[in-house]
């Protein structure tokens, strides 16, 4: 007979113990203990030997290496973000705020997937099939090959994906699932994990691209153990603010391709649209001679973005100053004000700092930085920027300007939207040919960059 246990699991981590804690020993979150009950029973060992495996370990040197076959959508941003396209047998995890988009995007991505007489199965969980429809007929996404299910059964998904044999699933969402063998409810870490390890087995028996659809916690990561993003193949996060039009596709981890990608696209009542080019987007509500504002060309991925970052420097009557800042590190910030106020001798002691990337776009690459000192000494000095500049290194604690990878493309990109300077490490000169029709400016120090950029 089975024996029932009582186990507590961490909601955010997956962290398992006998008893319950206030605070999780695993990730040191407070009030995450869910109690569940596992059934577990006595297993009969097995005593196999080495020949009845039905697999042997073989030498890698006898393997033969073959390029993984993609599926490539119409959707060229989903394309980038996914290394190239869609991998037959792979399974991908999507996480997002409720309304971001998630279930749009995935509608969108399987009616591309139907042009290519690929059979496409759509199951929701949280939503009806009627609904379903009526997202598409909005969206302009109906074919005879999209097949829509609601049923939140694992075992009756399983037989629908037998009996159709599809090539593309969508299982929206992971938490609303649940399978029959586990006494927990649907959305507890046991069933997640079950679920997660069941449709796995599925996508990898089977060969069908399998995307799991992930509701996401108060902090923006994906809601479940921890466990469910290292089962998955990718894990891409649905990103933007709801008073923005645009959305951001990241990926997080791609067994198949680079972590650095980011796809763009713009929400419309006809649903997402791809932007081919994010720089012009980025910088079309920019303002001309205002203190603060500074460009700066970053990399995502293999893209050049060019963003403009807002800085303003007011003075407080509070002994500590605060310092604030949207789309970028926070730490980072208060490095680079240091510097300002230890080498470039600005008084910022008594002032406030706030950093804004336009847009609401996330830099996390060091050759930011160089920016970000730009428009602080922009804002406190109150000197406006050259408007047609573009600022990008990395700076170091002594004052110094690093220097970044891939310059040629920065320099090109910002040539292609009409700017006509370029501020960059000094070091980052050798071993590219500027442009015709583009002043290109390498400095050492922080303090040649503040006089080269302030007018």
């Amino acid at each position: 007979m089975a024996k029932a246990k009582t186990k507590f699991f961490c909601q955010q981590c997956g962290y398992e113990t006998p008893k319950w804690f206030g605070k999780c020993p695993g990730c040191g979150a407070w009030n995450t203990f869910v109690e569940e009950v596992e059934t577990s029973g006595k297993s009969r060992g097995l005593h196999l030997s080495f020949s009845d495996k039905k697999e042997k370990a073989v030498s890698i040197i006898n393997i033969e290496s073959s390029q993984e076959e993609r599926i490539i959508t119409d959707n060229r941003e989903l394309n980038r973000v996914l290394g190239g396209g869609v991998v037959p047998g792979s399974l991908i995890l999507v996480g997002g705020d409720p309304g971001i988009g998630k279930s749009t995007l995935l509608l969108q991505a399987s009616y591309a997937l139907t042009q290519q007489n690929l059979k496409v199965l759509y199951i929701s969980g949280e939503e009806s099939v009627r609904q379903t429809k009526l997202r598409a007929d909005r969206l302009q996404a109906v074919s005879g090959l999209l097949f829509v299910l609601s049923e939140t059964n694992v075992e009756y998904i399983e037989a629908a994906i037998d009996e159709m044999e599809p090539d593309f699933v969508v299982i929206d969402s992971i938490q609303t699932v649940y399978h029959p063998a586990v006494a927990s409810a649907p959305g507890s870490v046991s069933q997640v994990r079950e679920c997660t390890g069941h449709f796995m087995r599925i996508a990898k028996g089977r060969g069908i691209a399998t995307v799991l659809v992930g509701h996401v916690t108060k902090e923006g990561s994906i809601a479940g153990p921890r466990l469910l993003e290292h089962m998955v193949d990718c894990v891409l996060y649905f990103e933007g603010e709801r008073h923005h039009s645009y959305r951001l596709l990241r990926a997080v981890k791609n067994r198949f391709g680079s972590t650095n990608e980011i796809g763009i696209f713009e929400m419309r009542e006809s649903g997402l649209v791809e932007v081919s080019n994010p720089s012009e987007l980025f910088l079309s509500e920019r303002p001309m001679g205002v203190s603060g504002s500074t460009v700066v060309a970053s990399m995502e991925g293999t893209r050049p973005v060019l963003v403009e970052l807002q800085a303003l420097v007011s003075t407080t009557n509070f002994p500590s100053p605060r310092r604030m800042a949207t789309g970028y590190d926070h730490n980072r910030l208060s490095l680079i004000i240091a510097v300002l106020e230890k080498r470039m001798g600005l008084f910022l002691q008594n002032q406030d700092a706030y950093l804004n990337i336009a847009g609401g776009v996330k830099l996390d690459e060091p050759a930011v930085d160089l920016a970000v000192a730009v428009s602080i000494a922009s804002s406190f000095r109150d000197q406006p920027t050259q408007p047609f500049d573009v600022v990008f290194g990395e700076v170091g604690l002594t004052g110094e300007v690093r220097g970044v990878s891939r310059v040629d493309q920065r320099v090109r990109e910002a040539q292609k939207l009409g700017f006509k300077r370029v501020i960059l490490p000094h070091k980052s000169l050798k071993g590219w040919t500027p442009p015709a029709g583009i002043e290109i400016i390498g400095v050492n120090t922080v303090a040649e960059a503040l006089s080269a950029a302030l007018v």
